[in-house]
């Protein structure tokens, strides 16, 4: 091949820059595989709700034997899973990006943010899939839980739904914080959201005004929303409305937070 035709099919520099489309996929691709190639970021968001639900579901046989309340433990502890891996990946994964030389260089170029950004919202929804993949096996294995393939379709739309407000706030709280600062603030958040949203103790134990407060939350949204579509138990009527809620609200801080850091940075 010529110095020519190399120029002229190489994207970018035979004069037509290459379209959002394909920045965004290579953003994807890129941050996949630097995820992946760590084995250990991935298995640690796995390995906790998968535990949870081997040893404090799977032994209680009035939930283990019963369809629904199977169902709902995988659920809830699946949208765990979504909410760990999403602070955890992007929380901790965006500060340390920030403090390598790479970050000021892709920072710097003409393509923009939103093409990162969007990768990095997908990226969260294949993780998201990949921690509910052993709950599944544990779940199919070894308890009633059970679901149409419609019913399963449904899940994953939900999931990948979901899982948009928890990598917004992650990329927030990335672009806002240190890695140092990041992992304690991120700790402080996830596990009370958790228990807010009812993804560690059903919500229909929850004293009257703790389940007024848990339907406020993304989590306890999110949460009614899965066991909606795997189980047909309807959500609260403004689960919906919370959702996006709280995706627009951590939407505005991801930009916010990082045009504070760009401006900071790159003055």
């Amino acid at each position: 091949m010529s110095t020519l035709d190399a120029v002229t099919t190489t994207p970018g520099v035979s004069g037509r820059p290459p379209s959002a489309a394909t920045l965004t996929w290579i953003h994807l691709k890129y941050q996949f595989l630097e995820t992946v190639r760590v084995p250990i970021a991935v298995l640690g968001n796995l390995l906790f709700p998968a535990l949870a639900m081997f040893f404090f579901v799977v032994p209680q046989k009035e939930v283990a034997d019963n369809p629904v309340a199977a169902t709902t433990a995988v659920a809830s502890l699946g949208l765990f899973a979504i909410c760990s891996a999403s602070l955890f990946t992007y929380g901790l994964g965006v500060a340390e990006d920030r403090a390598l030389p790479f970050d000021p260089f892709l920072r710097s170029l003409p393509a923009g943010p939103a093409p990162r950004m969007i990768a990095r919202i997908l990226n969260g929804g294949i993780f998201s899939l990949f921690g509910l993949v052993p709950l599944i096996l544990i779940g199919w294995l070894l308890t009633a839980a059970t679901v149409t393939w419609s019913q399963l379709l449904a899940g994953v739309g939900t999931v990948l739904l979901v899982s948009v407000p928890f990598v917004l706030l992650g990329i927030a709280i990335g672009y806002s914080l240190s890695a140092k600062a990041a992992l304690p603030v991120v700790q402080v958040i996830l596990f009370p959201l958790a228990f807010a949203g009812g993804l560690f103790l059903p919500p229909f134990l929850f004293p009257p005004w703790l389940d007024t407060i848990s339907m406020t939350t993304p989590t306890r949204a999110g949460r009614d929303l899965l066991v909606q579509a795997l189980t047909g138990e309807p959500a609260y009527a403004l689960a919906w409305v919370v959702l996006v809620g709280w995706t627009v609200v951590f939407a505005v801080l991801a930009v916010w937070a990082y045009r504070r850091d760009e401006g900071r940075r790159f003055k």
